[in-house]
């Protein structure tokens, strides 16, 4: 079976990874920003988010650019872009809007299109379909297919990267979540978990971070409490 080319958008401290990934598992890959200070730094083998190590660099054959038409040679399209949220607390999409509208304007008939980023339950069908449908005057299933596998890095964790986390994937049809499932199985030696819908997938990224930020909350509460009371924390933890 013929591997698909790869192309991963967004090349911060997710997508940069990811490429990484595909590459070392003998994809052909396309490493896409918009930012050219940062397609310059990585062909000059410098990652400035300390992510990758300078010789897993040296020795890629990605192709890091900054020009939208190279992305026409991708088959499967990879959107790792942030989402950060605006001055209302509420979810900045500028960023999945502005890769959508991309991809959109290039995607050729049976292209796949996997978001990453971290968003709401239904947001990728809410927001990023519509505008690939009306660029690319195909309609889903029917011309391109989606997924939604959420970036699960955390960053400056130099145990658990891209490789060893356990990937969640889904996808708007079987048929393609068949193809999200056999290409990040070439990646992630983890393991692949196949949620039903791409609504679960989301809200599964929702509560992990979630658990995350409540966790981390705790520690801090309970820190406050402890340097009271004169007891050291990590003394704690180990003992608990």
């Amino acid at each position: 079976m013929i591997k698909p080319k790869v192309s991963v958008i967004g090349l911060g401290y997710v997508g940069l990874p990811v490429s990484i990934a595909f590459d070392e598992a003998e994809y052909s890959v396309i490493g896409f920003d918009l930012n050219r200070k940062r397609i310059n730094e990585l062909n000059s083998n410098i990652d400035k988010t300390g992510e990758i190590k300078k010789e897993r660099l040296t020795n890629n054959k990605i192709n890091f650019t900054s020009r939208k038409k190279d992305l026409k040679e991708a088959d499967v399209h990879i959107v790792t872009v942030p989402t950060p949220i605006d001055e209302f607390k509420n979810p900045d999409f500028q960023f999945i809007i502005s890769a959508s509208e991309i991809l959109g304007k290039i995607i050729k008939k049976g292209d796949i299109i996997v978001y990453e980023s971290t968003v709401y339950p239904g947001a990728t069908e809410e927001v990023a379909i519509p505008i690939i449908e009306k660029l690319s005057r195909m309609k889903i299933n029917n011309g391109f297919s989606v997924g939604y596998s959420p970036e699960r890095i955390n960053p400056a964790d130099t145990k658990h990267n891209f490789e060893n986390i356990k990937k969640v994937v889904s996808a708007s049809n079987p048929n393609t979540l068949k193809v999200i499932e056999k290409l990040y199985g070439d990646v992630v030696k983890a393991g692949i978990h196949s949620a039903p819908s791409i609504k679960v997938a989301e809200a599964a990224k929702v509560i992990e971070n979630t658990q995350r930020d409540l966790n981390i909350a705790l520690m801090n509460e309970l820190v406050k409490i402890f340097n009271e009371l004169d007891i050291n924390t990590n003394d704690v933890l180990d003992a608990a």
